[in-house]
């Protein structure tokens, strides 16, 4: 069944309710490589109990409403989803216990053509239970690349952040494990993709990839490690375009551009002279 752009630009997205353990905190940092020297100071304050932070990019696993696009009447074909886009904005520090809730919407559907695939984009408010203070917005776009050419709009699209054509300004390169996306799939995102090998496979990958949301956050620790000293308070949002996957166990570069409170960024994996997320912005303070 092909997609039906009304029937899925409408489409009700449950609210999810979710309660964070600081186990859950530990875990996601884990899973995006922080604790690889576990008697780093800085590394330690968001793996371990004892005065534990929250890392910024774990904005994006809050209020997560999973796989809501397998559901069959959306048209859409799970096993060729990727996630394209990500963002977030952060407004107060994000807890790392307690109950949230995050209600996704869906803000549009693009065909982009038979051949190329359609994109759907959504948004997420993601509050405080008890008090309902907004804690966090987050955007994302997921690329599904056997559903174009249903006849839908094909714009308007977003303008993307334009990378300068100078050296970056710093560079920070960071280690994946080889089992890093079944560590990080325990945050909350079990699609097979990332776990078995026979799926992956079948999308087209010689083996599992790594989350999208994995990659992005260990670009987000490299800026929060290069930029904010590995202050949590002074990183306030962060976006990007993801082009091409990341195999567990390689290595992530992140090219750093900062203008005042304002960092570009893109990341590559240098052993096979590929970018991985591309268009990066992000603002400290």
């Amino acid at each position: 069944m092909p997609i039906n752009h009304d029937k899925l630009v409408n489409w009700d997205i449950p609210e999810v309710e979710q309660r964070l353990t600081k186990r859950d905190t530990m875990l996601y940092a884990l899973g995006v490589g922080l604790g690889a020297d576990p008697c780093d100071a800085n590394q330690l304050k968001f793996v371990y109990e004892e005065s534990l932070l929250a890392l910024p990019t774990m904005a994006i696993i809050l209020g997560y409403p999973g796989p809501w696009h397998a559901h069959p009447d959306t048209g859409i074909t799970r096993s060729h989803v990727v996630h394209g886009e990500q963002g977030f904005s952060i407004h107060r520090p994000l807890p790392v216990e307690g109950a949230i809730v995050g209600k996704t919407r869906i803000t549009g559907v693009l065909d982009k053509g038979k051949d190329k695939g359609a994109a759907v984009m959504t948004a997420c408010e993601v509050r405080d239970k008890a008090s309902n203070e907004l804690v966090c917005t987050l955007t994302s776009t997921t690329f599904c690349r056997a559903d174009g050419g249903f006849g839908g709009p094909a714009g308007p699209a977003k303008e993307v952040h334009r990378i300068p054509d100078t050296p970056p300004q710093q560079t920070c390169d960071l280690p994946t494990l080889p089992q890093a996306a079944l560590i990080y799939r325990l945050s909350g995102d079990y699609n097979p993709l990332h776990a078995d090998p026979a799926y992956a496979q079948k999308a087209g990958f010689k083996m599992p990839i790594l989350h999208g949301r994995a990659t992005f956050s260990i670009a987000g620790h490299a800026i929060l490690k290069t930029c904010c000293g590995y202050d949590p308070a002074r990183f306030k949002s962060m976006e990007g375009r993801f082009s091409s996957p990341v195999y567990p166990g390689e290595t992530i570069r992140t090219e750093i551009w900062q203008d005042g409170n304002v960092v570009t960024f893109r990341a590559t994996v240098p052993a096979r002279g590929v970018t991985v997320i591309n268009n990066g912005r992000a603002e400290i303070t």
